[in-house]
């Protein structure tokens, strides 16, 4: 009993950090004022290195130290890609314009490489190696038979989940046009986003406890990162789309014990969002 009343407790906290990381402190749509955030993002940032090498020293606590860490490397690659105005260097030595197809789909890969890289690259400062964030083979054959699929699948019925989620004057030829942005955009953005919400923890809580818990843990900060979307007619219905589709996510890299199938799987369902974005852009017909 103690054990289990121990493991709910620390799942409880890493739930909250992982709203605080996720949530208030989104590299996308932060909660505080510019004024608090980057204060905000530096006392975090500080505390949970500090937890986390506190916890690798301590025998009793050892076994947390990986989470906090990973927390850690969360906040501080998304506080880089928040403030870090690389995009716009980008765009303005190609001269395209933020909003347009080609303006976001490259900010979308600037943001992605700079969260990846971080990711990557304090995962082996922490002599840990990109295996335990699922960047491996694993089962490929059966990651990429599912994310194949899945990605077939997500096409299919992109069009119309688009216009449901409110995509303006969709025709086949602006799409057509839009397609290596799309690309671009939802690799990078599933990509991105499954390493830096389920690729760099699951292992990581499956420490703690068992892999269904590893993966429910982090369905609701993964979710509500999306809060204030402004790409869907009702937000509620977005939401509530994504918690299944977060839950599965997580179970395709726990069972393939590879990201690959999941990014695939992603990707897919990315389009409807990105046909929305690109179809109410002034500038993209």
């Amino acid at each position: 009993m103690h054990k289990r009343v121990v493991t709910i407790i620390s799942l409880a906290v890493y739930l909250v950090f992982g709203l605080i990381v996720f949530v208030v402190f989104s590299h996308i749509r932060p909660m505080l004022p510019a004024s608090l955030d980057w204060i905000g993002r530096i006392c975090l940032i500080i505390i949970l290195l500090i937890i986390s090498l506190l916890a690798r020293a301590s025998k009793k606590i050892h076994q947390h130290w990986p989470v906090f860490y990973a927390y850690f490397v969360a906040a501080l690659a998304m506080a880089i890609d928040y403030y870090l105005p690389s995009s716009k260097w980008l765009l303005s030595v190609l001269n395209i314009p933020l909003q347009t197809p080609a303006g976001l789909a490259l900010d979308k890969l600037d943001s992605s490489l700079i969260i990846v890289v971080c990711i990557i690259l304090f995962t082996k400062l922490s002599g840990t190696s990109l295996g335990s964030i699922f960047l491996q083979k694993g089962h490929l054959c059966k990651g990429l038979s599912i994310g194949i699929i899945a990605f077939l699948v997500a096409v299919s019925g992109s069009f119309f989940v688009a216009v449901l989620f409110g995509a303006q004057d969709l025709t086949r030829a602006r799409i057509i046009t839009w397609i290596p942005w799309i690309a671009i955009f939802i690799l990078g953005n599933a990509f991105n986003e499954e390493l830096l919400f389920r690729g760099l923890f699951l292992n990581k809580i499956g420490l703690v406890t068992n892999k269904l818990l590893a993966n429910l843990v982090l369905v609701l900060p993964f979710v509500l990162h999306h809060t204030g979307i402004d790409y869907s007619n009702d937000t509620l219905m977005f939401l509530a789309y994504l918690i299944p589709l977060a839950f599965i996510w997580g179970l395709i890299m726990q069972k393939t014990d590879s990201i690959w199938g999941s990014v695939l799987f992603h990707a897919g369902t990315d389009i409807p969002v990105i046909l929305v974005i690109f179809s109410r852009l002034s500038t993209s017909s």
